[in-house]
């Protein structure tokens, strides 16, 4: 057993792969046996796969410790040989962040990258994670018949699910002629194929699967078929407009992975490369000694389309039997599908992105006299806007308009009305309409878009109905505080927080809007004084469930909105979005939005204003 502590920085992953090399490579020596087992085998005798999958394992592990612990990481290295002549690999990765849990794959939820432990749980026998009180490791365990043949040894061909690579074989002692060599060679590919080939399509298929990125795609596959099927690889990507892309270049000796880059840049792939295996001038870069090189380029086509070129290359004479032709085309395909599939998704989400952007505007005004803030959070997963909506724009002569609204659903449909009533609201009001006038505008034509929708689907067409709360500021040069007038449409009623903490609500509830065409709505007016306070949210906040009890029971938010009495608007806003995350112990299943508008407090208030007498 040999082990090896590591500074965590960006050199950790490449001294961590040479420590392994080395252990398994017989360059460092290997000293403990485990009690009761025989003595460990030489390191010689590890199969070259199995050297190759531990450093790759490694090399992912101990970038998960420098990306998500920033400690210092240990790692273990060590081989052990049973009677059942089975010879195991096992590495320990540790790290002293052990509160951090491991992730199996890439969490999206937190936008965190990578690839978490799919590729460990893809090639090793067994793998976990150990908590202690001071660190977390994390190990796996690569098995191999003692039978196969290690660096430099000539064996049998691989038997079903081992790993070996296609086109060469061993080198022999003695004198063997070249014909019989590659003879040779053109069995063990064959033989290769037949029994790993289908365990390797089948590994590359599951963890290309689900990929979204076109780089994270290319490079997985780089990683996959480094050093399987060669000592190096590049992929190039077609891009609109610009040709082929060089997009990953990986090499088994890292240092020569900028030189080869810089080479295939100056010399890309033509556009008549339409058959697998077809022959490459091999790269000074590549790496080739006296042996020389083989390289050969495959196309990435999919669906009739054209989606790059794939290149690999080995040192020797590579033998591209039609086995292992017909296999690498099949992996082609595969990479090919993967950046297929995760261009249209890029191309569905960028046509998303662009029209969500036209819901909600791209900068809101700034109130004279008056502090504001917005949290939104829509629940849709990789959607910038959901059923709510919010707004503050100017209205002329001193006012300013407000509004937060939640439409029914959260499906595109719903996203589309709430561009429509952020648009119809502004230009009532912008043609002088007040607070009540625009609301009955609003509601009619919502009426009236639910009836032709009815007329023209029957009884399929869904209604669309929406809350909404609306208001003016009117506020005065030299004077603090502001005038508000404010109607709620069937929303959770807007709170006013007074300085010696009361809270009450700023208006009373109405119909929601689009359900009666004949429903009146009515504001209320009163002054926001100095230091004083208005929330309005959304029923993702008040809604919010923990068990049978839900956030604004008892007047919950209330008492969220006193607790964060003397924070800014800013802070507040965030108070009470982290109160409403902080209430329930599942995830938000709805679109969340706070609003903040708040008088600043002064020394000397200019304006009196009168307190109303507390409830009883």
């Amino acid at each position: 057993m040999c082990s090896k502590e590591l500074p965590a920085n960006q050199l950790a992953s490449a001294r961590a792969r040479r420590f392994v090399r080395e252990v398994l490579t017989g360059r460092m020596t290997s000293t403990a046996t485990p009690p009761g087992q025989d003595p460990i085998p030489a390191p010689g005798t590890v199969p070259q796969g199995l050297v190759d999958n531990a450093v790759l394992l490694v090399s992912e592990l101990v970038t998960n410790a420098v990306v998500y612990a920033g400690t210092d990481i240990d790692v273990v290295c060590r081989l052990e040989r049973h009677p059942n002549a089975v010879v195991a690999v096992v590495v320990e990765v540790a790290d002293r962040h052990p509160s951090r849990g491991v992730r199996g794959a890439a969490d999206t939820r937190h936008g965190e990258p990578g690839y978490g432990l799919q590729l460990v749980s893809a090639l090793s026998q067994a793998w976990g994670v150990t908590y202690r009180r001071s660190e977390k490791r994390v190990w796996f365990r690569l098995e191999s018949s003692s039978a196969e043949p290690g660096p430099g040894k000539e064996s049998p061909p691989a038997r079903s699910g081992e790993t070996g690579v296609p086109g060469t074989v061993p080198a022999a002692s003695g004198d063997v002629r070249p014909q019989e060599q590659s003879a040779r060679s053109h069995r063990y590919a064959a033989e290769w194929v037949d029994r790993s080939g289908p365990s390797f399509l089948a590994e590359t298929s599951e963890l290309l699967a689900g990929q979204l990125d076109q780089a994270m795609v290319a490079a997985l596959a780089a990683q996959l078929l480094v050093p399987r099927l060669a000592d190096w690889c590049g992929i190039w990507l077609r891009t609109q407009g610009r040709g082929l892309q060089l997009s990953r270049v990986w090499h088994v000796d890292e240092r020569r992975i900028v030189p080869l880059r810089e080479e295939l840049e100056r010399m890309p792939p033509s556009a008549g490369i339409r058959a697998g295996g077809t022959p490459w001038p091999w790269p000074e870069s590549g790496g080739a000694d006296r042996a020389g090189g083989s390289a050969f380029a495959f196309p990435l086509t999919v669906r009739d389309t054209d989606v790059g070129v794939l290149l690999l290359g080995r040192t020797g004479q590579l033998q591209m039997t039609d086995a292992v032709v017909r296999m690498v085309d099949d992996v082609a395909r595969r990479v090919a599908q993967a950046v297929y599939t995760a261009r249209q998704y890029a191309r569905q989400t960028s046509i998303s992105v662009a029209l969500q952007r036209r819901q909600l505007p791209t900068t809101l005004a700034s109130i004279a006299g008056i502090d504001s803030a917005i949290v939104y959070e829509p629940h849709g997963e990789g959607q910038t806007v959901g059923g709510d909506f919010y707004d503050i724009f100017p209205k002329g002569e001193g006012r300013w308009c407000f509004l937060l609204g939640d439409v029914q659903g959260k499906d595109p449909e719903a996203m589309s009305v709430t561009g429509l009533a952020r648009h119809l609201v502004r230009l009532l009001a912008r043609e002088g309409h007040g607070v009540e006038s625009v609301l009955d505008r609003l509601n009619t034509a919502m009426a009236e878009d639910s009836a032709e929708a009815l007329t023209a689907d029957g009884e399929q067409a869904a209604t669309r109905f929406l809350s909404l709360l609306y208001g003016e500021l009117a506020v005065e040069p030299g004077v603090a505080g502001a005038r508000c007038r404010v109607a709620s449409a069937g929303h959770p009623l807007p709170l006013h927080l007074f300085t010696d903490g009361r809270v009450e609500p700023a208006c009373e509830p109405r119909m929601l809007l689009g359900i009666d065409e004949g429903a009146e709505f009515r504001a209320s007016s009163f002054d926001l004084g100095p230091g004083e306070t208005l929330l309005c949210v959304t029923d993702g906040v008040t809604e919010r469930r923990r068990g049978n009890w839900q956030l604004d029971d008892d007047d919950g938010l209330a008492d969220v909105l006193r607790q964060g009495m003397g924070l800014g608007a800013k802070a507040l806003a965030e108070h009470v979005r982290r109160a409403a995350h902080d209430f329930g112990t599942g995830p938000v299943e709805d679109d969340l939005s706070v609003l903040v508008l708040q008088a600043p407090a002064v020394d000397a208030p200019t304006r009196h204003v009168p307190k109303p007498p507390p409830r009883a």
